[in-house]
């Protein structure tokens, strides 16, 4: 049982939890004992992804300053360029 005294110490035992790891029990001094059950995990979102991610964020930078800048190709020119013989081995 994790002694919780600050809310940065309520976060952390939050951003613990997962899946495979539902169930916390924390005291509060004061307040008494809880039992904190995560119910349903939210899908990350990608700004989620990126914030955990450096080496991600600086590939979506790269990409959107290729984009931006006229350096990439979209997926409709990527498939109008594709053949048949492409795909033969």
């Amino acid at each position: 049982m994790e002694k919780i005294l600050t809310t940065q110490d309520l976060m952390d035992q939050f951003s613990n939890m997962n899946k495979d790891n539902s169930v916390c029990q924390i005291y509060i001094p004061g307040k008494g004992k809880f039992t904190i059950v995560l119910q349903e995990e939210d899908p990350k979102s990608i700004a989620s992804e990126v914030r955990t991610n450096p080496s991600l964020k600086q590939l979506i930078n790269e990409s959107m300053e290729a984009y931006h800048s006229g350096d990439s190709a979209s997926t409709t020119d990527l498939l109008r360029a594709l053949k048949p013989k492409d795909f033969e081995k």
